[in-house]
């Protein structure tokens, strides 16, 4: 059964009703007096850890991989401490090695796994964090680490699928852009000068080439230091509150991948609150944690407003119905969950939906872009090559004059 989605205010959690080994949850040695934490080493171990930044190569590839054999090495038995040494010795990323051994000094100091890794924000995000206290609590943290990793998993396994259908697409775009760029300014005014020498008026799209070529070097110096400028203030406005918010708002009403985009967010949303809601992580929490982790903050302005809505007592579904980006199907979905009783279930099939539309809808978009890129390449390529081809059809006739 799942923990229950109305509230009246903060969630209490209950307490463990079985005391994880001493072992698994400190991993410090039955011989060894477990050592008090001063104030001293914990500041000394966050400025340590606070040095060591992630990126999202290491959060992507190594994070995962570490959930992984955490999980496997708690359950077969090993302390914490030993299994997070051996993690240590095997890690091919010398700054994410670096992480671990923080955390292992940590928890030899005392801190619990939990406290150990939120000096590492850009590594283990909140997230990350919440789940592992959950799972301290409840004495369950190696089934904990295999949902960690699981989640983990199948979000870069989507985000791999996105960028490699997005990939193609942008890779051609930038070439036949490139090309053109390149053919305008350095071929065209070869062209010129030869038919030039006849003295004869060029054809209207030939001389269309030729007086563009001629503007793109006066103007080059002036327009690329403006692009560049452009292009960094927007970046910045970008990164912005209301630039993101702005820019995700943007990106939904898109056509065709406005709803790729949703789908996305939804699966996401629906696949992390899953395993929040499985691992104990009370909902309040829960929400206010995935409301970061869609990737979308207009979808994530919705959920923060469907938990004030939780709790004010309300249910889930009906917080989160008629919010921008919720699609009614969710909302029906998690109504049908809360009269079972089974709302995490349900979270799960409805992200296993989502994620199965996703992979339908890129492989339809991969499918009608190859055909257009081909047509945009002959369109733009072709035709610069037809206009600077265009005086030749006529030489004859000039020649002659």
């Amino acid at each position: 059964m799942s923990p229950v989605i109305r509230s009246s205010g903060t969630t209490k959690s209950s307490a463990p009703s079985q005391t994880a080994s001493a072992s698994t949850l400190s991993g410090v040695a039955k011989n060894k007096p477990q050592q008090t934490v001063t104030a001293e080493s914990k500041k000394d171990g966050t400025k340590g850890a606070a040095k060591i930044r992630g990126n999202s190569k290491m959060v992507q590839r190594d994070v995962p991989a570490f959930s992984r054999q955490l999980a496997a090495m708690l359950s077969a038995g090993m302390p914490i401490v030993a299994s997070l040494e051996t993690l240590e010795e095997q890690a091919p990323n010398p700054k994410f090695r670096l992480a671990i051994a923080e955390v292992r000094k940590s928890i030899e100091n005392g801190s619990s796994f939990s406290e150990a890794l939120e000096p590492m924000p850009t590594i283990f995000d909140e997230l990350f964090v919440s789940m592992v206290r959950s799972g301290e609590r409840s004495g369950q943290l190696a089934e904990t680490m295999k949902r960690i990793a699981t989640l983990l998993e199948n979000s870069a396994k989507l985000r791999r699928k996105v960028k490699s259908a997005m990939t193609y697409p942008t890779v051609v775009l930038i070439l036949a852009l490139v090309i053109a760029i390149g053919m305008i300014i350095f071929i065209v005014p070869v062209f010129a000068e030869m038919f030039g020498a006849f003295g004869s008026a060029l054809p209207g799209p030939t001389q269309f080439l030729v007086d563009l070529s001629k503007n793109m070097k006066t103007w080059a110096p002036i327009v690329i230091p403006l692009i560049i400028a452009g292009v960094w203030s927007f970046k910045k406005w970008k990164n912005t509150e209301k630039g993101k918010f702005t820019m995700d708002g943007f990106f939904l009403r898109a056509p065709v991948f406005g709803v790729l985009v949703q789908k996305v967010a939804i699966g996401r949303f629906a696949r992390t609150l899953g395993q929040l809601v499985q691992s104990g992580v009370p909902i309040l929490g829960a929400l206010e944690i995935v409301s970061k982790a869609t990737g979308n903050t207009v979808i994530g302005d919705a959920i923060l407003q469907a938990r004030a809505a939780v709790e004010k007592g309300e249910t889930m579904s009906s917080g989160l119905a008629n919010k921008p980006g919720i699609p009614m199907l969710l909302v029906r979905m998690m109504q049908a969950g809360e009269k079972t009783g089974k709302v995490d279930e349900m979270l799960d099939s409805i992200a296993d939906t989502y994620e199965d539309e996703v992979e339908t809808m890129l492989a339809g978009l991969t499918s009608m872009l190859e055909p257009l890129l081909m047509v945009v390449l002959g369109v733009v390529i072709g035709g610069i090559v037809v206009c600077m081809f265009l005086p030749i059809f006529k030489i004859g006739q000039v020649v002659s004059g």
